[in-house]
């Protein structure tokens, strides 16, 4: 009968991939427990398992006393003569126990306790496989398609796709093969756990490096994953030779590596950016394909304004404002998309420099650029100095005196004094020499030149001239 048990326990650890050893010390501890239930203790009984000749040994070790107290630990000098005739008093009797003396309601409950002790050893060793794969691509069967979840069987064990792990624009049916990356393994009292997922951006991070070798030699580094899943994705990869084009070895020929991954995801949209050390050259990228302007960074609260053309804006937000949530989730920056439009609207304007708040200008000629619609420094300077030779009374002389003066303006360096003054076109002031030096001599200032209006004769009527 032992031999029977052996051989059935046997076959099915095999089934069940339980290892010897873990299987004969439960055989052992079902005879031992039988032999507590028979002889109310086992204090005193050794059991041996032969696993290889499929036999289990029992042996019982009693005391030789004259008159026996406990049949179960004593044996009398003549009980244990009859068999060992060179024992005395006081020596161990040690008796071989057959296991059909059990009786057949022990070896049926035995049986059943070991059924249900290979089922527990079984529950441990898929537990302590699996919980070394977490992180782990497996493929599998889908043997049950559930309301919440899907149950799949991976290497003799069935694991559990639950609704929130599933690509929602996916349907799964029953024989169908799928891929999943366990996510989460724990032991509850119906056995172990296995949760796997298809949603879980590490399933993305193991589909690149199944099908782009760089990345599974670590010649390219997977520096973050942000998902939509089965919508869009982005994948920041840095290259650690410069030889190597990170973005071109994830792509591959064609397009050849990066559709293959895109087709087990259900059509998800990836874009694969180079990464960067600078918040703003990543920010930047991690908005593609849109180009930002301008990239404003506040490092303290982790956030970041993003200028965007006008004609960009939505490229850069997406789809339901997918491309900006994943630039934030990818960059860990909290990225607002401003358009350049409203940006220069909200900028403070810088003060216009007026005309008239110019001394080196005289009155006459802010008069008459006034009249001409210039009122500051800045519209005579957009204009252009031949826009100005087309206005009466400014000649070339006048003309590039004025943008000397408003150019001053907008240097580093303030306008210098050349000495000479400003001059109209109708010659140098001519007045007496004397006069000059004695205001000189006398401490007084000389007057700040200014810019005067040229003569306008040429405009007269020729009544006038007569």
């Amino acid at each position: 009968m032992n031999t029977e048990i052996i051989e059935a326990v046997t076959q099915i650890a095999k089934e069940r991939n339980i290892k010897r050893e873990a299987l004969s010390g439960i055989i052992e501890s079902i005879f031992v427990s039988m032999i507590k239930r028979k002889f109310g203790t086992s204090d005193n009984f050794n059991v041996f398992v032969n696993m290889d000749k499929g036999e289990v040994e029992i042996y019982q070790i009693r005391n030789i006393v004259e008159e026996v107290a406990d049949p179960v630990t004593q044996i009398t000098v003549e009980r244990a003569k009859e068999t060992e005739p060179d024992l005395d008093l006081g020596d161990e009797f040690v008796e071989m126990i057959d296991p059909m003396s059990f009786g057949r309601r022990l070896i049926t409950s035995a049986k059943q306790s070991l059924t249900q002790k290979i089922r527990e050893a079984e529950k441990e060793v898929l537990f302590n496989e699996f919980k070394d794969r977490v992180g782990e691509v497996v493929v599998g069967d889908i043997r049950q398609n559930n309301r919440d979840e899907v149950l799949i069987s991976v290497d003799h064990m069935e694991v559990t796709l639950p609704r929130s792990e599933q690509i929602h624009n996916e349907h799964y049916h029953r024989g169908d093969t799928v891929r999943a990356v366990i996510k989460e393994v724990s032991q509850t009292s119906r056995g172990p756990e296995v949760i796997v997922s298809r949603t879980d951006p590490k399933f993305l991070v193991r589909l690149f490096e199944l099908e782009v070798p760089e990345i599974y030699d670590g010649v390219i580094e997977i520096k973050g994953v942000a998902r939509f899943p089965g919508d869009r994705a982005k994948v920041a990869v840095y290259s650690n030779d410069k030889r190597i084009d990170a973005v071109g070895a994830c792509v591959g020929l064609k397009g050849v590596r990066i559709q293959s991954i895109v087709k087990e995801l259900n059509n998800e949209k990836i874009d694969v950016i180079n990464w960067s050390s600078e918040p703003e050259i990543f920010i930047s990228r991690a908005l593609s394909p849109a180009k930002p302007i301008r990239i404003l960074l506040n490092n303290e609260q982790k956030s970041a304004t993003a200028v965007i053309s006008d004609d960009q804006i939505s490229l850069a937000i997406g789809k339901g404002g997918q491309n900006r949530q994943l630039a934030c989730m990818l960059t860990g920056y909290a990225v607002e998309t401003v358009k350049q439009s409203d940006w220069d609207k909200s900028q403070p304007k810088e003060e216009k420099l007026l005309l008239s708040d110019i001394p080196e200008l005289t009155k006459t000629i802010v008069e008459k650029l006034a009249a001409a619609g210039f009122e500051s420094a800045e519209e005579v300077l957009d204009a252009g100095r031949e826009t100005i030779l087309e206005l009466k009374g400014f000649g070339d002389k006048t003309a590039d005196r004025i943008f000397e003066v408003l150019t001053s303006y907008y240097e580093d360096e303030p306008l210098k004094d050349k000495g000479a003054g400003i001059e109209s076109e109708r010659g140098p002031e001519t007045g007496p020499p004397e006069q000059t030096a004695a205001g000189t001599e006398s401490g007084e200032t000389v007057p700040e030149p200014t810019v005067e209006p040229e003569p306008e004769e040429e405009s007269k009527p020729a009544g006038d001239a007569s």
